[in-house]
């Protein structure tokens, strides 16, 4: 049996096997199939493809296993035959190594988010990819190639997850793009001393790209850690012919960047997508002719990167005259009015002034609320505070930009001077008037949350400078009367965790429900402020439409009844019976909020300044905070 520890230490060059996926398509194996169930139902397949990797001279066999942990799996339903696959995929790989191949259990991402931007724990990650390890040890591996990832949260995930069970080697590989980052934006040089200091015992790059970005990187890379470099790029970027995608690098291609790459000091070298025995037979040729090169370590701390935490934020107190007042425990009023269906916002700014003229805090300015297509709450809220000097609280969704989106929108938004933001997943849009239209969701409001909190911080989401930290208020969304509160809890302490410092809740129509909320976190020990919102209703139609057809707002029948009563009297009689119910609701849960959102029903600001008048004080005189 080969031991892999003796090519660490003997300071050649030596050579992984090529694409598994590629060659697996290439005798008939369709994608809508999971290459990983193939280890036991057609073994002779993968089997053959290991034996064409080591007669073209592979030194290192990855096992069939890239995808075989248990949520990839669960796409096929095959999560319970996660042990036989992967032990399965270990031996046949085994067995075509013969005895002088090594043979390295192959391990991909989880295939969903996981903490800071998605809903997947760390420690649940961690599981997944321990349970994986195990059965592929227990097949016999020599070694550990977690490849593919993009996340160093993740991948560093994978690597706790090995290290808990064994010491064998474990090489550590991440994806990047053109540019030489990862598509969270981690520079190479970062992610290698990442990666190093975790324990992986090589670095490298795989897939993505081909070999010239990845020979551009490796300068980076080698300068930041003393470790051996890995690279299995793909034969080159795919194109479309006759729709087939197509690899276009050659062997003679790959062989000749190989002793480049060899050249620059990488130590392990292979292929990933679109390469076959073929081009690793021609790499063999530039493995075997070459020694590595000599690079001289330069100190990690000599790359201008920020520390993995960054900086401190700037105190809540000082990001903007909303942040003041929280972080001073004063109450806060604001009213929120849904962007124009336009381009004209010449009525809402008219209703703006008249907010400013009442003495209100602020206008909350929605993202898209019902999946509807409006003027971008970005925009409006730059002309609300330039054109009427009155801070906006721009309500931010996930639903309609991937991350890079995300990314240059907020960066975007402090240039433009808007500080406070109130971050919410977003309603899907087939709720809205554009039901095909496609929702990202590459992340969730918890995710957004780091990812502000981060950005707070000085840190892009691959953990790189940005320069100079945003100075954003961070606020999040929650229902006091959500169906599922244990559920709901849950995902408000994850935002908590994550960096929230202020929430406003849904509209509030039974305060029992906001002080059941209320005494479950004050019980956790959360003290960030809880802004309680309101919504006048206007008729009984306005309050059975939100209650059956708006996510997230529950009216109690008491209430409805109430509207209807009113209703069949006269449109006023209705409108004040809504201003009435407002009140109340407000005047209950003053002594244990710190703020209120009135929403404009229909954008008519008067009605929403009229529930303001429970305001013991109002009419800008100070109002006492109660406990939040």
């Amino acid at each position: 049996m080969a031991d892999f520890r003796e090519l660490l230490e003997d300071g050649r060059p030596h050579l992984f096997d090529g694409a598994m996926g590629t060659m697996l398509y290439s005798k008939g194996v369709y994608i809508n199939r999971s290459y990983d169930e193939l280890n036991l139902v057609q073994p002779d397949l993968v089997s053959d493809v290991h034996r064409a990797y080591v007669r073209a001279g592979a030194e290192i066999l990855e096992t069939n296993s890239y995808g075989a942990n248990r949520l990839k799996l669960a796409k096929y339903g095959l999560e319970d035959r996660l042990r036989d696959i992967n032990v399965r995929a270990a031996q046949i790989a085994r067995k075509a190594a013969g005895e002088r191949v090594s043979v390295a259990g192959a391990m991909g991402p989880v295939g969903v988010r996981i903490e800071p931007y998605g809903p997947t724990s760390t420690d649940e990650a961690r599981a997944v990819f321990a349970e994986q390890a195990e059965a592929l040890l227990e097949g016999g591996v020599d070694l550990f190639v977690l490849e593919t990832f993009s996340d160093l949260d993740e991948i560093r995930q994978a690597i706790l997850a090995v290290r808990s069970l064994c010491d064998l080697p474990i090489v550590a590989q991440m994806v990047i793009r053109e540019d030489g980052r990862t598509p969270f934006g981690t520079d190479a040089a970062l992610f290698t001393e990442r990666l190093t200091e975790w324990g992986a015992d090589v670095v490298g790059l795989n897939c993505s790209v081909g070999p010239n970005a990845m020979l551009q990187a490796v300068e980076r890379m080698h300068l930041a850690s003393g470790l051996p470099l890995s690279t299995q790029p793909n034969a080159g970027l795919p194109r479309e012919v006759d729709g087939r995608t197509i690899y276009m690098a050659s062997p003679e291609y790959m062989a000749s960047y190989a002793a480049r790459l060899i050249r620059k000091g990488v130590r392990f070298v292979g292929g990933c997508c679109g390469t076959t025995p073929d081009h690793i037979a021609r790499m063999a040729d530039s493995v075997r002719m070459l020694a590595p090169g000599g690079a001289v370590r330069i100190s990690p701390s000599q790359p201008e990167q920020e520390s993995a935490s960054g900086v401190e934020p700037l105190p809540l107190a000082d990001r903007s005259r909303w942040g003041g007042k929280l972080a001073a425990g004063e109450f806060v009023t604001t009213v929120e009015i849904v962007p124009p269906r336009g381009v004209n916002p010449a009525s809402m700014m008219d209703g703006v002034r008249l907010l400013k003229a009442a003495g209100v805090d602020g206008v909350n300015v929605p993202d898209g609320p019902r999946a509807q297509s409006r003027m971008g709450a970005i925009p409006t809220a730059l002309l609300i505070q330039q054109q009427v000097g009155i801070e906006a609280v721009v309500h931010y969704c996930c639903r309609d930009r991937n991350l890079l989106g995300m990314l240059s929108d907020l960066l975007g938004a402090q240039a433009l001077g808007l500080r406070n933001l109130l971050l919410i997943t977003g309603d899907p849009p087939k709720m809205g008037p554009y039901p095909d239209a496609t929702a990202v969701f590459d992340i969730d409001s918890i995710g957004l949350t780091n990812l502000v909190s981060r950005l707070n911080r000085g840190l892009d989401p691959g953990g790189n400078a940005l320069g100079e930290p945003t100075q954003f208020t961070i606020g999040v969304g929650v229902n006091p009367g959500a169906e599922d509160l244990e559920h709901e809890l849950k995902r408000f302490y994850w935002k908590v965790e994550a960096g929230a410092e202020y929430a406003i809740t849904q509209p509030v129509f039974d305060v029992r429900q906001l002080f059941r909320f209320l005494d479950r976190i004050e019980k956790e020990g959360i003290r960030i402020p809880v802004v309680a919102g309101i919504w006048p209703l206007v008729s009984a139609r306005n309050a059975e439409f939100l209650a059956n057809e708006v996510p997230g707002v529950i009216v109690p029948d008491t209430v409805i009844e109430r509207m209807r009563r009113t209703s069949a009297l006269s449109k006023d009689a209705a409108v004040d019976e809504g201003i009435a119910i407002a009140r109340e609701m407000l005047a209950d849960a003053l002594p244990r909020i710190q703020g209120v959102q009135v929403s404009a029903p229909f954008g008519k600001v008067p009605l929403a300044l009229r529930v303001f008048d429970a305001i013991p004080g109002w009419s800008g005189r100070a109002v006492e905070a109660g406990a939040a």
